[in-house]
């Protein structure tokens, strides 16, 4: 396994062993990549590693709550880019969201790819991925609320499912299957609901 990463022996170790991380479990799996290739990839090598990390499913979870914090500040460019107007947020969202669909370099989310990867409920992960998940939800229902939606709650679920179909979708049938026409179906389904 060759990483695309160019690593720099400027940046620390702890950083460079989550970005060697966060490249190989990304494109190959989590399972798939051991903490030999991530210490190869970070340029270091597995004493390092455990330094920082005190095993490999922390090193797993503390990739996963990195995506979430950047997932964080997707949110609050939706709010700065559009103050007080939650259609507008929710119709940027959209756009946000189809932009990774459409992006070919992408695999999907890395936050449902690992909850398919890791089972056991008891893994340091589950509960990053858990607590992730239910928060999205959870701001997709507080804009449909101020947005002054019908049926908030259920627009919240529809358009988090339809999101994650839509990248199931992609990865299953290429960028030319339904997944193409989230934009659409969402706008058609917030459409629906405006009171």
């Amino acid at each position: 396994m060759t990483p695309a990463l160019q690593v720099s022996v400027k940046i620390p170790p702890r950083e460079r062993i989550l970005a060697a991380a966060s490249d190989l479990f990304y494109r190959h799996g989590i399972r798939a990549v051991g903490v030999d290739a991530v210490a190869e990839a970070a340029g270091t090598n597995k004493m390092t590693l455990y330094r920082h990390f005190s095993s490999k499913d922390e090193l797993v979870a503390e990739y996963l709550r990195r995506l979430a914090a950047e997932s964080d500040a997707v949110w609050s460019d939706l709010e700065r880019r559009h103050p007080g107007e939650a259609r507008a947020q929710l119709g940027a969202w959209l756009e946000e969201m189809a932009g990774h669909l459409g992006n070919p370099d992408e695999r999907g989310c890395p936050l449902t790819n690992a909850a398919i990867e890791l089972p056991e409920k008891n893994h340091p992960a589950r509960s990053v991925i858990e607590t992730f998940k239910k928060e999205q939800r959870e701001r997709l229902a507080a804009l449909c609320r101020a947005a002054g939606l019908k049926q908030p709650e259920l627009t919240a679920d529809e358009l988090f499912l339809l999101l994650e179909g839509a990248r199931v979708s992609t990865q299953s049938v290429g960028h030319g299957g339904p997944g193409c026409s989230f934009v659409r179906m969402g706008q058609s389904l917030v459409a629906s609901r405006k009171a």
